[in-house]
């Protein structure tokens, strides 16, 4: 009888170290899942980090190529993260403060050099500063609002850092000397730098390229700001950027008064 029981209790005890084992190759799978996003923000971390050593040493062009590559390994932590179903408070708050740096300090940093090149002022140059400043509150109103995930309410950190990188490129390789001579002055920067902190969290809404249905009504505005932007980029390169993302703005800016104003006849309608 006990040469059974203990027959019994040994065959138990291998299955239960078979389950054991079997759980922790899944648990350690679903921490390798949860990792690979965190991963890509980290990338995108270091690439903020390489990219503001380089604005401080004068390479601007390096600089702001760091940050389009950080804004390229944003786009995968997202779109991985989604892939993967995954979401963590960690992984939240880590995005967040890796934005921070490379769409909020990095932007900042080279704005300052571009102004400083430009100007004998000591202090002119500190206004850029208003961009870290202003990105620390667009984020934190991200992370804490809702009714983001069809419209965001003001200019997103990635597009407004796109944007001065592209004043950046635009600047270094002077293929429009009249443009380049009108946005290089210290005071077109200056002006530009403290409207692009407004528009970060002026309670505007603009269009989010998140497609719930690929129909052409519905996304009307959204295929035809992606075939301008397409049309913008071949024909004046990297300029073409900083105008599509302007029209990016303008066209937000006209679907959500034209979207209010159907919303209300409706209304009016109904009642």
């Amino acid at each position: 009888m006990s040469v059974c029981c203990q027959a019994h209790d040994n065959a138990y005890a291998k299955r239960l170290n078979g389950l054991t084992e079997e759980a922790c190759e899944t648990l350690n799978a679903m921490n390798i899942k949860k990792a690979i996003p965190n991963f890509f923000t980290i990338l995108n971390l270091v690439s903020g980090n390489i990219g503001i050593i380089e604005a401080f040493q004068g390479s601007l062009f390096y600089a702001a190529l760091y940050l389009w590559l950080g804004a390229f390994f944003d786009f995968i932590d997202g779109f991985s993260a989604r892939l993967l179903k995954i979401s963590s408070p960690l992984g939240k708050q880590l995005d967040s403060l890796a934005d921070l740096v490379t769409f909020g300090l990095l932007p900042s940093v080279i704005m300052y050099r571009l102004i400083q090149e430009e100007t004998t002022s000591l202090y002119l140059p500190f206004i850029a500063m208003l961009i870290t400043v202003f990105s620390a509150l667009r984020l934190a109103q991200f992370n804490i609002g809702k009714g983001q995930k069809k419209v965001f309410i003001g200019l997103p950190t990635t597009a407004n850092a796109i944007l001065i990188s592209t004043i950046s490129f635009s600047i270094l390789l002077d293929r429009y000397a009249f443009f380049t001579d009108f946005i290089a002055h210290p005071y077109t920067l200056s002006s530009l730098t403290v409207l692009f902190s407004f528009l970060l969290v002026a309670k505007i809404k603009l269009m989010a390229f998140k497609f719930t249905t690929y129909a052409w009504y519905p996304n009307r505005l959204k295929y035809i700001f992606l075939l301008c932007a397409i049309v913008l980029v071949a024909t004046f390169h990297v300029e073409g950027i900083m105008f599509a993302i302007l029209l990016y703005i303008i066209l937000s800016l006209f679907f959500h008064k034209s979207l209010y104003a159907q919303t209300k006849l409706k209304n009016n309608k109904k009642a």
